[in-house]
């Protein structure tokens, strides 16, 4: 399954409203699982299989949930059962159909 989530706290009492600190824990979690991976400006995506994925999930959130007194998760989940490797699979089928127009 791939997961894309983004976590971040709120109530961080800081004046400039930066989260980058608390978003850096939750990407190091998610780094050091060794499961696949893509961080953009916006969304973390993971691939893995669903215990191992959420256990990250749960693990980059409480993590975020250190730096401020409430924390804001998004996810979004494709799961498509026999298929791994759709982390970048996915990106280069999109590629190579646009390179046929």
């Amino acid at each position: 399954m791939l997961v894309a989530f983004s976590v971040a706290p709120s109530g961080t009492g800081r004046a400039d409203g930066s989260v980058h600190d608390a978003v850096a824990a939750a990407v190091k979690i998610v780094r050091d699982s060794g499961l696949p991976n893509r961080t953009t400006s916006m969304f973390t995506e993971i691939e893995g299989e669903w215990e191992e994925v959420f256990d990250v999930i749960r693990r980059a959130t409480e993590a975020v949930g250190e730096y401020g007194s409430r924390v804001s998760l998004v996810l979004k989940a494709d799961m498509r059962p026999g298929y791994v490797g759709e982390l970048d699979a996915k990106v280069e089928r999109l590629e190579r159909a646009l390179g046929d127009e």
